[in-house]
C-alpha cells in the first residue's frame, strides 16, 4: 500500500473540508484516457490498490497506468470502547484528499473500449463518484 517514506510530524490537524473544483491535477498529462472524480472526497491507499489491481487485471498487464493521487494525509482513530481523554488516537491509514474534477487515474496503450472497462470497474472500488474521460475532451 501508499505511505510517505517520512514525514515532519506523525498526526495532522484534520483539516477544514474544502469544497470546490481541483485546480491542479484537473487535464490529463500523461495517457489517453482518465477517471475523473465528480465529488469531493478522501480515498484511502487501500482504495488506490484495489482499484489499480482491478485496472491491471482488467487490462491483463497490457498498456501503462498512473495514480495521479498520492495518499498523504494520516488519520488518526481511537480504539473501540475507550474513555474519552487520554489524547490523540494513534495512526490508522493514511488518504488523498480528492477534488472534484481531479484526475486519479490515467492509462494510454490500450483500445478505448478496454480502457473505459478497466476505469469502470476501478471507479467501483473508489468511495467518489467518477467518469471516464479522454484526451482533449473538457468535463468539469
Amino acid at each position: 500500500m501508499l505511505t510517505p517514506k517520512r514525514t515532519k510530524y506523525r498526526k495532522q490537524f484534520r483539516p477544514k473540508t474544502k469544497e470546490g473544483l481541483a485546480i491542479l491535477g484537473s487535464k490529463i498529462s500523461f495517457g489517453d484516457y482518465g477517471l475523473k472524480s465528480k465529488e469531493s472526497g478522501n480515498v484511502s491507499s487501500r482504495q488506490i490498490e484495489a482499484a489499480r489491481k482491478a485496472i491491471t487485471h482488467f487490462i491483463k498487464r497490457g498498456g501503462r497506468i498512473w495514480i495521479r493521487i498520492f495518499p498523504d494525509r494520516p488519520i488518526t482513530k481511537k480504539p473501540p470502547e475507550t474513555r474519552m481523554g487520554g489524547g490523540k488516537g494513534d495512526l490508522h491509514e493514511y488518504v488523498a484528499p480528492v477534488h472534484t474534477g481531479k484526475i486519479m487515474f490515467e492509462m494510454s496503450g490500450v483500445p478505448e473500449n478496454i480502457a473505459r472497462e478497466a476505469l469502470r470497474l476501478a471507479s467501483h472500488k473508489l468511495p467518489v463518484k467518477s467518469i471516464f474521460v479522454k484526451k482533449g475532451e473538457i468535463i468539469v
